[in-house]
């Protein structure tokens, strides 16, 4: 049995990608491998395999102790990719993202979620051939498409009716997801409701925090806010929307985009160089706000047109499904395990 140590605190903040993507690998493994795999958490004892979810300083200093095996960096941010998620002081910044590359350079094998950051890492100084790419994945477990009476009694239950045509986004409230243009979307349809979930995992720290906390004091009345979901009541707005909109500028692979997939949501998303690696042909492009709201109106007076989009994102949800990744995850363990008992 290979003896696997998961190294994270990613569950510990709500409403964070990194920690969903986290619960779904320890589900899957638990599910699939419990007699392949010895899984702990966060246990300092002897293992063949660490996986860092997470940069924690205690984190890092663990990485010099022998205990750990072959070491193993999960990236789901590079220091360029927290612009406009988190506000530093510019001394304090530019320490914490070379501690960042420094953690990432501890390791002896990187797994990115998104094949574009592969390159910005090698960028960064890290060695390209101990670099693999795995997609995120959720399991239909959590993230299924609900019957018609169920989506029907939810709606009630929030006071939505029935023929409203709903718009849902899901992340952090933050500059980086898109939130102003999901806000002035909101402002330019007062017959459309809008939708968003999620809320300041960052707290105060949140860059543009003030004036994000006066923009979900004073929405529109077609706007709801909800704050932070939890991940088992999300698969609810996911079923009742009638197009997911994430307007991001940056992402790695959003979890939220395979949540949607998963609940045969249709998806509408920020033309982005990211989504055209992993998910081209499964979601609507906008380039930005114009388009965005062009295609809300078009789908809001023909809501046939997302027949074929909710078509996509079943294909979607097959090709990044649990099953898939298992057998990707399984092949990743059982090949750095032998790399570590051959010494390399």
């Amino acid at each position: 049995m290979i003896k696997i140590n998961m190294f994270s605190s990613a569950d510990k903040v709500a409403g964070q990608g990194v920690g969903s993507a986290y619960k779904e690998l320890i589900n899957l493994l638990k599910e699939h491998f419990s007699d392949e795999f010895e899984v702990k958490i966060n246990d300092y004892s002897k293992s063949d395999l660490s996986h860092y979810h997470t940069i924690d300083p205690q984190f890092y200093a663990s990485t010099f102790s022998k205990k750990r095996g072959r070491k193993i960096g999960y990236v789901h941010f590079l220091p360029e990719t927290l612009e406009g998620s988190i506000k530093l002081p510019k001394p304090a910044r530019s320490i914490f993202y070379k501690y960042v590359i420094s953690f990432y350079k501890r390791m002896d094998q990187i797994v990115v979620v998104n094949p574009t950051f592969i390159d910005k890492l090698v960028a960064h100084g890290l060695d390209r051939d101990k670099i693999k790419y795995i997609p995120n994945f959720v399991s239909t477990d959590n993230f299924y498409e609900k019957t018609a009476e169920e989506k029907a009694e939810f709606r009630k239950k929030i006071g939505i009716p029935e023929d409203k045509f709903v718009v849902f986004g899901d992340g952090q409230v933050q500059e980086r997801k898109g939130i102003d243009d999901f806000y002035k979307l909101a402002q330019t349809n007062p017959d459309i409701q809008f939708i968003w979930a999620g809320g300041f995992s960052f707290g105060k720290i949140t860059d543009g925090y003030d004036r994000y906390k006066d923009m979900i004091d004073n929405a529109p009345a077609n706007m709801k806010f909800t704050g932070i979901v939890d991940r088992n009541d999300l698969v609810n707005y996911y079923n009742i929307c009638d197009l997911f909109l994430l307007p991001s500028y940056d992402e790695l692979f959003p979890m939220s985009v395979l949540e949607a997939f998963s609940c045969g949501a249709p998806v509408l998303l920020r033309d982005l160089e990211l989504y055209r690696a992993i998910i081209d042909g499964y979601y609507q492009k906008a380039d930005g706000f114009s388009d965005m709201n062009a295609f809300i109106n078009k789908a809001n007076q023909d809501r046939s047109i997302l027949k074929s989009f909710k078509k996509k994102s079943k294909e979607a949800a097959t090709q990044y499904s649990e099953e898939n990744l298992s057998k990707i995850w399984y092949d990743f363990y059982t090949s750095q395990y032998k790399i570590a008992k051959q010494g390399k």
